[in-house]
């Protein structure tokens, strides 16, 4: 089940609330009382962890993508005696 945010208009009090992706959005502030909440659109957070992903059971070879590691980019600067145009 996702944890929604919502946001008071009227008073601005901000809440959380664990529901149903089924269930209907709150209205009503527990704060102030009034019919001004208004769900907030906030990013998903999820990690893949464990065995069962391409990271860890599907790339061929020692393909690795793992934070941290720079790639390092070409440094070539051959021009072939040519100049830019």
């Amino acid at each position: 089940m996702p944890i929604y945010e919502y946001e008071c208009k009227a008073c601005g009090h901000r809440l959380e609330k664990l529901q149903k992706v089924s269930a209907a959005a709150l209205t009503d502030c527990p704060s102030c009382e009034r019919a001004e909440l208004s769900r907030l659109v906030s990013a998903a957070g999820f990690r893949l962890a464990g065995g069962g992903w391409y990271e860890t059971d599907f790339k061929s070879g020692q393909k690795r993508n793992l934070a941290g590691e720079a790639s390092t980019p070409s440094t070539s600067t051959e021009t072939g005696g040519k100049t830019p145009a």
